[in-house]
């Protein structure tokens, strides 16, 4: 079987010769730009030998402008449109990439959700600027994200239909729980989510959803369990929700995942997780029983979010090596 035909049937939950292994990376000052960034991807890519490959988008902060100071100056938003270079160096980005190896293995390209994008481009990701728009005009928010999912869904669209990605990972946030209500959160957040997911559902049907457990924080689960993908990657280990359950409670559909990368700082210079610390024996020992644990059928192995930069790719090939011997 052929490594794109293993992913593929993988995720339709068909059978496979082997599980494929999948796990990505941000890639830091240097790296994240241009060729060096497309190289820095091929680099990892042929280091660990992985059966696909996620491209990252860093760095990534929508360019929301210095004007907008007040809830009333984001109704001023309009969509940056398919030709903007925010949107243009992404998707030659990921053409370069599937032009390298999308032969060989299946690219999918990171596509976050509109309220993610206006975290990132309004303050580093921090919740004030959000809170305080909020508290003056939640209408507006919701204006700025219908703007920004127009946005996201001309670059998930480009990324397939032009660059030749095989489908995105859609990334969702804020549904961390103590900050907004389940109510709340579907009110105000999951018009533009959907927005997004259903036109990228347009254009491939192999998208995966990545249900964010960043930092360690629990989410309500339930805000996402019925969107429409063929894949869903969830933090097993933040959410203590193991493969086999988690895959009743995300309806039967393909499931990616199965090892632990908690970041313990805001640097993110140390993490937990048998990734980082096992020795080759222990890693491989625990992938091989997590196959048996969880079954090959619509398994892909990966991480509960993006791994260390700075891991020695060896692990993750290991990781590859064991999934290769079941």
């Amino acid at each position: 079987m052929d490594t794109r035909t293993r992913v593929l049937n993988a995720m339709d939950k068909k059978p496979v010769d082997h599980v494929p292994v999948g796990m990505w990376h941000h890639f830091l000052e240097g790296e994240d730009d241009g060729e060096n960034c497309v190289q820095a991807h091929l680099r990892y890519y042929r280091e660990t030998d992985l059966d696909f490959l996620k491209v990252m988008d860093d760095p990534y902060i929508y360019p929301i402008p210095d004007t907008v100071r007040s809830a009333k100056d984001l109704w001023d938003l309009e969509p940056l449109g398919p030709g903007h270079p925010f949107i243009r160096e992404q998707v030659w980005r990921v053409k370069r990439i599937v032009e390298e190896i999308g032969r060989e293995r299946c690219v999918f390209y990171n596509i976050f959700s509109p309220i993610s994008c206006f975290r990132f481009g309004t303050g580093l990701g921090s919740y004030d600027r959000l809170m305080q728009y909020l508290s003056e005009d939640p209408l507006a928010v919701m204006h700025a994200l219908d703007v920004i999912a127009q946005d996201q869904t001309a670059l998930a669209k480009a990324a397939i239909t032009e660059a030749g990605c095989d489908g995105a990972y859609y990334v969702v946030h804020s549904g961390e729980k103590g900050r907004f209500t389940m109510e709340e959160y579907r009110r105000l957040f999951e018009p533009s989510n959907l927005y997004v997911l259903e036109h990228i559902n347009r254009y491939s049907d192999y998208n995966i959803l990545h249900c964010c457990g960043w930092a360690g924080r629990k989410n309500n689960l339930e805000l996402w369990k019925d969107y429409p993908v063929k894949c869903v990657n969830w933090a097993v280990h933040v959410e203590e929700l193991p493969i086999p359950e988690g895959r009743f409670f995300f309806r039967d559909k393909a499931v990616l995942g199965g090892f632990e990368t908690l970041h313990l700082n805001d640097e993110c210079t140390e993490y937990q997780g048998i990734l980082y610390t096992g020795t080759k024996e222990e890693i491989q020992d625990y992938t091989r029983e997590l196959i048996r644990f969880c079954g090959k059928r619509g398994l892909l192995i990966g991480a509960d979010c993006t791994i260390a930069s700075n891991i020695d790719p060896e692990r993750v090939r290991w990781v590859v090596e064991a999934a290769r011997e079941i």
